[in-house]
Protein backbone atom coordinates (compact mmCIF):
# COMPACT_ATOMS: atom_id res chain seq x y z
CA UNK A 1 0.00 0.00 0.00
CA UNK A 2 1.04 3.43 -0.93
CA UNK A 3 -0.15 6.22 1.38
CA UNK A 4 -0.50 9.66 -0.26
CA UNK A 5 -2.28 12.90 0.90
CA UNK A 6 -3.89 11.40 3.89
CA UNK A 7 -5.63 8.48 0.76
CA UNK A 8 -4.40 4.48 0.99
CA UNK A 9 -3.61 3.33 -2.35
CA UNK A 10 -3.78 0.34 -2.81
CA UNK A 11 -1.95 -1.68 -4.86
CA UNK A 12 -1.66 -5.34 -7.05
CA UNK A 13 -1.02 -6.93 -10.29
CA UNK A 14 -4.19 -9.06 -12.34
CA UNK A 15 -3.62 -11.02 -15.04
CA UNK A 16 -5.86 -9.50 -17.80
CA UNK A 17 -6.13 -10.66 -21.97
CA UNK A 18 -3.30 -12.29 -21.61
CA UNK A 19 -0.41 -9.78 -19.84
CA UNK A 20 -0.28 -8.96 -16.13
CA UNK A 21 -1.20 -5.35 -15.20
CA UNK A 22 -0.69 -2.94 -12.45
CA UNK A 23 -3.39 -1.31 -10.37
CA UNK A 24 -3.82 1.33 -8.53
CA UNK A 25 -6.73 1.54 -6.20
CA UNK A 26 -8.78 3.52 -3.88
CA UNK A 27 -11.69 4.11 -2.09
CA UNK A 28 -14.33 1.52 -0.62
CA UNK A 29 -15.00 -1.64 -3.16
CA UNK A 30 -18.29 -2.95 -2.32
CA UNK A 31 -20.88 -0.65 -1.27
CA UNK A 32 -19.22 2.47 -3.08
CA UNK A 33 -21.17 5.30 -5.00
CA UNK A 34 -19.35 3.55 -8.22
CA UNK A 35 -16.31 2.69 -9.61
CA UNK A 36 -14.00 5.13 -11.45
CA UNK A 37 -12.19 4.27 -14.06
CA UNK A 38 -9.19 6.51 -14.75
CA UNK A 39 -6.89 6.23 -18.13
CA UNK A 40 -3.53 7.60 -18.35
CA UNK A 41 -1.78 8.90 -20.83
CA UNK A 42 2.02 9.36 -22.74
CA UNK A 43 4.29 9.61 -21.10
CA UNK A 44 2.54 9.15 -17.56
CA UNK A 45 1.25 6.09 -15.17
CA UNK A 46 -1.43 5.39 -12.98
CA UNK A 47 0.17 8.11 -10.52
CA UNK A 48 -0.47 11.11 -12.52
CA UNK A 49 -4.22 10.26 -11.12
CA UNK A 50 -3.45 10.47 -7.61
CA UNK A 51 -4.63 13.68 -6.61
CA UNK A 52 -8.28 12.62 -7.78
CA UNK A 53 -8.18 9.28 -6.55
CA UNK A 54 -7.79 10.70 -3.33
CA UNK A 55 -10.89 13.29 -3.91
CA UNK A 56 -13.14 10.60 -5.16
CA UNK A 57 -12.35 7.82 -2.79
CA UNK A 58 -12.82 10.48 0.27
CA UNK A 59 -16.41 10.93 -1.39
CA UNK A 60 -17.66 7.28 -1.48
CA UNK A 61 -16.32 6.39 -4.80
CA UNK A 62 -14.21 3.21 -5.94
CA UNK A 63 -11.22 4.30 -7.81
CA UNK A 64 -9.05 2.54 -10.49
CA UNK A 65 -6.32 3.42 -12.67
CA UNK A 66 -4.23 1.13 -13.88
CA UNK A 67 -0.54 1.22 -15.52
CA UNK A 68 -1.76 0.88 -19.10
CA UNK A 69 -0.31 -1.59 -21.54
CA UNK A 70 3.51 -1.21 -21.85
CA UNK A 71 3.45 1.25 -18.91
CA UNK A 72 5.26 1.02 -15.47
CA UNK A 73 4.48 -2.55 -13.60
CA UNK A 74 2.11 -3.70 -16.79
CA UNK A 75 3.45 -5.94 -19.25
CA UNK A 76 5.10 -4.50 -22.23
CA UNK A 77 4.77 -6.63 -24.88
CA UNK A 78 8.06 -6.12 -27.64
CA UNK A 79 5.60 -6.02 -30.81
CA UNK A 80 4.52 -3.29 -32.29
CA UNK A 81 1.18 -4.71 -33.33
CA UNK A 82 0.57 -5.63 -29.99
CA UNK A 83 -0.60 -2.41 -28.90
CA UNK A 84 -3.52 -1.56 -31.21
CA UNK A 85 -6.45 0.21 -29.79
CA UNK A 86 -8.47 -3.32 -29.61
CA UNK A 87 -5.56 -4.74 -27.57
CA UNK A 88 -5.76 -1.62 -25.18
CA UNK A 89 -9.49 -1.60 -25.05
CA UNK A 90 -9.43 -5.86 -24.83
CA UNK A 91 -6.91 -5.24 -21.38
CA UNK A 92 -9.72 -2.50 -20.43
CA UNK A 93 -12.63 -4.82 -20.20
CA UNK A 94 -10.78 -8.04 -18.58
CA UNK A 95 -9.77 -5.88 -15.94
CA UNK A 96 -13.62 -4.86 -15.68
CA UNK A 97 -14.36 -8.81 -15.46
CA UNK A 98 -11.48 -9.25 -13.19
CA UNK A 99 -12.79 -7.34 -10.96
CA UNK A 100 -16.43 -7.70 -11.27
CA UNK A 101 -17.66 -4.67 -12.21
CA UNK A 102 -20.28 -4.37 -14.73
CA UNK A 103 -20.34 -0.64 -15.56
CA UNK A 104 -17.72 2.33 -14.54
CA UNK A 105 -17.21 6.15 -14.69
CA UNK A 106 -14.42 6.56 -17.56
CA UNK A 107 -12.09 9.35 -16.94
CA UNK A 108 -9.35 9.78 -19.73
CA UNK A 109 -6.66 11.82 -20.39
CA UNK A 110 -4.28 12.22 -23.86
CA UNK A 111 -3.80 8.75 -24.91
CA UNK A 112 -6.15 7.53 -22.94
CA UNK A 113 -8.74 10.22 -23.93
CA UNK A 114 -8.56 8.46 -27.16
CA UNK A 115 -8.80 5.15 -25.64
CA UNK A 116 -11.70 6.23 -23.96
CA UNK A 117 -13.47 7.12 -27.06
CA UNK A 118 -12.33 4.05 -28.19
CA UNK A 119 -14.19 1.86 -25.06
CA UNK A 120 -17.49 4.23 -25.59
CA UNK A 121 -17.57 2.99 -29.41
CA UNK A 122 -16.96 -0.60 -28.90
CA UNK A 123 -18.49 -1.20 -25.60
CA UNK A 124 -20.72 1.29 -24.29
CA UNK A 125 -22.59 -1.02 -22.31
CA UNK A 126 -19.70 -1.57 -19.66
CA UNK A 127 -19.51 2.82 -19.29
CA UNK A 128 -21.92 4.70 -17.14
CA UNK A 129 -20.75 8.33 -18.43
CA UNK A 130 -17.34 9.87 -19.51
CA UNK A 131 -14.93 12.50 -18.52
CA UNK A 132 -12.57 13.05 -21.28
CA UNK A 133 -9.90 15.45 -21.17
CA UNK A 134 -7.37 16.96 -23.91
CA UNK A 135 -8.27 14.75 -26.69
CA UNK A 136 -11.73 15.58 -28.41
CA UNK A 137 -13.56 13.15 -30.14
CA UNK A 138 -11.74 13.57 -33.49
CA UNK A 139 -12.69 11.22 -36.05
CA UNK A 140 -10.20 10.80 -38.76
CA UNK A 141 -7.79 10.07 -35.79
CA UNK A 142 -10.15 7.08 -34.54
CA UNK A 143 -11.47 4.91 -38.03
CA UNK A 144 -11.18 5.09 -41.90
CA UNK A 145 -14.02 7.22 -43.10
CA UNK A 146 -14.51 7.84 -46.58
CA UNK A 147 -13.02 8.10 -49.68
CA UNK A 148 -11.18 11.27 -49.09
CA UNK A 149 -9.75 9.85 -45.59
CA UNK A 150 -5.93 10.38 -44.95
CA UNK A 151 -4.17 8.46 -42.79
CA UNK A 152 -3.62 10.56 -39.26
CA UNK A 153 0.19 10.46 -39.93
CA UNK A 154 -0.10 11.57 -43.32
CA UNK A 155 -1.55 14.59 -41.76
CA UNK A 156 0.59 15.42 -39.36
CA UNK A 157 3.64 15.33 -42.11
CA UNK A 158 2.00 17.41 -44.53
CA UNK A 159 0.26 19.67 -41.48
CA UNK A 160 3.88 20.22 -38.96
CA UNK A 161 6.61 18.12 -40.98
CA UNK A 162 8.84 15.09 -40.62
CA UNK A 163 9.98 16.12 -37.93
CA UNK A 164 6.69 16.57 -35.54
CA UNK A 165 6.87 14.18 -32.61
CA UNK A 166 4.32 11.93 -33.91
CA UNK A 167 6.01 11.84 -36.95
CA UNK A 168 9.53 11.00 -35.63
CA UNK A 169 7.44 8.28 -33.96
CA UNK A 170 7.10 5.99 -36.43
CA UNK A 171 9.75 4.22 -37.40
CA UNK A 172 10.43 1.57 -34.45
CA UNK A 173 13.69 2.23 -31.76
CA UNK A 174 14.97 5.62 -33.65
CA UNK A 175 13.27 7.87 -30.69
CA UNK A 176 14.32 5.33 -28.23
CA UNK A 177 17.95 5.96 -29.28
CA UNK A 178 18.24 9.25 -28.95
CA UNK A 179 15.60 11.77 -27.29
CA UNK A 180 13.40 9.09 -25.24
CA UNK A 181 16.68 6.91 -24.44
CA UNK A 182 15.74 5.78 -20.91
CA UNK A 183 18.93 7.63 -19.36
CA UNK A 184 17.29 10.65 -20.16
CA UNK A 185 14.12 9.92 -18.74
CA UNK A 186 13.89 12.43 -15.43
CA UNK A 187 15.32 15.07 -17.53
CA UNK A 188 12.93 14.53 -20.30
CA UNK A 189 9.79 14.25 -18.33
CA UNK A 190 10.99 17.34 -16.58
CA UNK A 191 10.65 19.31 -19.49
CA UNK A 192 7.68 17.87 -21.24
CA UNK A 193 5.59 18.28 -18.38
CA UNK A 194 6.79 21.45 -17.87
CA UNK A 195 6.68 22.60 -21.53
CA UNK A 196 5.90 20.77 -23.97
CA UNK A 197 2.17 19.64 -25.63
CA UNK A 198 0.86 22.58 -24.08
CA UNK A 199 0.57 26.07 -25.65
CA UNK A 200 1.22 25.31 -28.72
CA UNK A 201 4.73 23.83 -28.13
CA UNK A 202 5.17 20.04 -29.38
CA UNK A 203 7.62 17.67 -28.09
CA UNK A 204 10.88 18.77 -29.78
CA UNK A 205 14.02 16.77 -31.14
CA UNK A 206 16.15 18.31 -29.27
CA UNK A 207 15.07 20.00 -26.08
CA UNK A 208 18.19 21.36 -24.17
CA UNK A 209 18.09 23.28 -20.79
CA UNK A 210 19.19 26.59 -22.46
CA UNK A 211 15.89 26.33 -24.23
CA UNK A 212 13.59 25.13 -21.55
CA UNK A 213 15.09 25.66 -18.60
CA UNK A 214 14.99 22.72 -15.89
CA UNK A 215 15.78 24.63 -12.67
CA UNK A 216 12.27 25.56 -11.71
CA UNK A 217 9.52 23.65 -11.60
CA UNK A 218 5.52 24.81 -11.52
CA UNK A 219 3.72 24.72 -8.25
CA UNK A 220 2.17 22.02 -9.48
CA UNK A 221 4.76 19.81 -9.96
CA UNK A 222 6.85 18.36 -7.20
CA UNK A 223 10.76 16.95 -7.27
CA UNK A 224 8.88 14.08 -5.90
CA UNK A 225 6.64 13.69 -8.85
CA UNK A 226 9.51 13.96 -11.59
CA UNK A 227 11.81 11.38 -9.32
CA UNK A 228 8.60 8.82 -9.28
CA UNK A 229 7.95 9.33 -13.14
CA UNK A 230 11.72 9.32 -13.83
CA UNK A 231 12.49 6.19 -11.80
CA UNK A 232 9.71 4.28 -13.71
CA UNK A 233 10.56 5.22 -17.06
CA UNK A 234 14.36 4.58 -16.19
CA UNK A 235 13.64 1.35 -15.48
CA UNK A 236 11.00 0.36 -17.91
CA UNK A 237 12.05 2.86 -21.17
CA UNK A 238 9.83 4.47 -23.47
CA UNK A 239 8.67 2.11 -25.41
CA UNK A 240 5.58 0.94 -24.73
CA UNK A 241 4.19 4.55 -24.48
CA UNK A 242 5.66 5.12 -27.92
CA UNK A 243 3.84 2.12 -29.60
CA UNK A 244 0.38 3.41 -29.28
CA UNK A 245 1.91 6.37 -32.00
CA UNK A 246 2.68 3.98 -34.01
CA UNK A 247 -0.44 1.79 -34.51
CA UNK A 248 -2.50 5.06 -35.21
CA UNK A 249 -3.02 4.10 -38.76
CA UNK A 250 -3.18 0.35 -38.37
CA UNK A 251 -6.19 1.59 -35.52
CA UNK A 252 -7.89 3.45 -38.09
CA UNK A 253 -8.05 0.49 -40.57
CA UNK A 254 -9.02 -1.87 -37.81
CA UNK A 255 -11.90 0.78 -36.53
CA UNK A 256 -13.24 1.12 -40.22
CA UNK A 257 -16.22 -0.67 -39.26
CA UNK A 258 -17.28 2.39 -36.52
CA UNK A 259 -16.71 4.91 -39.50
CA UNK A 260 -20.25 6.06 -38.98
CA UNK A 261 -20.66 5.27 -35.15
CA UNK A 262 -21.28 8.03 -32.47
CA UNK A 263 -21.03 8.03 -28.94
CA UNK A 264 -23.43 7.11 -26.85
CA UNK A 265 -23.00 7.35 -23.60
CA UNK A 266 -23.30 10.60 -21.08
CA UNK A 267 -20.35 12.94 -21.55
CA UNK A 268 -18.62 15.45 -20.40
CA UNK A 269 -15.61 17.27 -21.84
CA UNK A 270 -12.98 19.29 -20.17
CA UNK A 271 -9.69 20.95 -22.06
CA UNK A 272 -7.21 23.11 -21.07
CA UNK A 273 -7.29 26.61 -23.16
CA UNK A 274 -3.53 25.81 -24.00
CA UNK A 275 -3.87 22.40 -24.54
CA UNK A 276 -2.43 20.90 -28.02
CA UNK A 277 -4.86 19.34 -29.53
CA UNK A 278 -7.40 21.93 -28.93
CA UNK A 279 -5.76 24.37 -31.69
CA UNK A 280 -5.08 21.81 -34.28
CA UNK A 281 -6.48 22.85 -37.45
CA UNK A 282 -10.53 23.14 -37.16
CA UNK A 283 -10.91 21.28 -33.89
CA UNK A 284 -11.68 24.46 -31.43
CA UNK A 285 -14.36 25.31 -34.53
CA UNK A 286 -15.33 21.55 -34.69
CA UNK A 287 -15.83 21.14 -30.97
CA UNK A 288 -18.09 24.51 -30.49
CA UNK A 289 -19.52 24.60 -34.00
CA UNK A 290 -21.92 21.99 -33.40
CA UNK A 291 -19.93 18.69 -35.07
CA UNK A 292 -18.95 17.66 -31.43
CA UNK A 293 -22.29 17.44 -30.36
CA UNK A 294 -23.53 15.55 -33.54
CA UNK A 295 -20.62 12.79 -33.01
CA UNK A 296 -21.56 12.62 -29.50
CA UNK A 297 -25.15 12.88 -28.53
CA UNK A 298 -25.04 12.64 -24.94
CA UNK A 299 -22.65 15.12 -24.70
CA UNK A 300 -23.87 17.60 -21.57
CA UNK A 301 -20.89 20.38 -21.63
CA UNK A 302 -17.34 21.04 -22.64
CA UNK A 303 -15.62 23.34 -20.30
CA UNK A 304 -12.50 25.44 -21.50
CA UNK A 305 -10.37 25.94 -18.96
CA UNK A 306 -9.05 29.31 -18.78
CA UNK A 307 -4.88 29.28 -18.24
CA UNK A 308 -4.53 25.51 -18.08
CA UNK A 309 -2.09 23.54 -20.25
CA UNK A 310 -1.78 19.93 -21.04
CA UNK A 311 -1.44 18.25 -17.78
CA UNK A 312 -4.74 19.61 -16.25
CA UNK A 313 -5.51 16.89 -13.62
CA UNK A 314 -1.91 17.74 -11.91
CA UNK A 315 -2.36 21.60 -12.95
CA UNK A 316 -5.83 21.70 -11.43
CA UNK A 317 -5.16 19.23 -8.51
CA UNK A 318 -7.50 20.44 -6.48
CA UNK A 319 -10.50 20.85 -8.34
CA UNK A 320 -13.39 17.94 -8.50
CA UNK A 321 -14.84 15.58 -10.82
CA UNK A 322 -18.03 14.08 -9.69
CA UNK A 323 -20.33 15.41 -7.21
CA UNK A 324 -22.92 13.22 -5.97
CA UNK A 325 -22.57 10.49 -8.04
CA UNK A 326 -23.73 12.47 -11.01
CA UNK A 327 -21.31 14.42 -13.26
CA UNK A 328 -20.90 17.74 -11.86
CA UNK A 329 -22.18 20.55 -13.91
CA UNK A 330 -19.42 22.32 -12.91
CA UNK A 331 -16.20 20.04 -13.82
CA UNK A 332 -12.69 20.18 -12.14
CA UNK A 333 -14.38 22.79 -9.31
CA UNK A 334 -14.64 22.12 -6.00
CA UNK A 335 -17.10 20.48 -4.12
Amino acid sequence: MTSMEGAVIRHRTVEVNDISMHVAEAGPEGHSKGTVLFLHGFPELWYTWRHQMENLAARGYHCVAPDLRGYGGTTAPSDVESYTAFHIVGDIVALLNTLGLAKVFVVGHDWGALIAWYVCLFRPDRVTALVNTSLAFIRNIIARNGPGFVKPTDYFNRAYGPDYYMCRFQEPGVAEARQFAPAHARRLLRQIMCHCFSHGVACEEEMHDNKYPTSTLPPWLTEEDVDYFGAEFERTGFTGGINYYRNLDRNCELAAAWADAKVQVPTKYVVGEGEITYHFEGVREYIHGGGFKEDVPLLEEVVVLPGAGHFIQLERAQESIFEGGHLSRQLFNCM
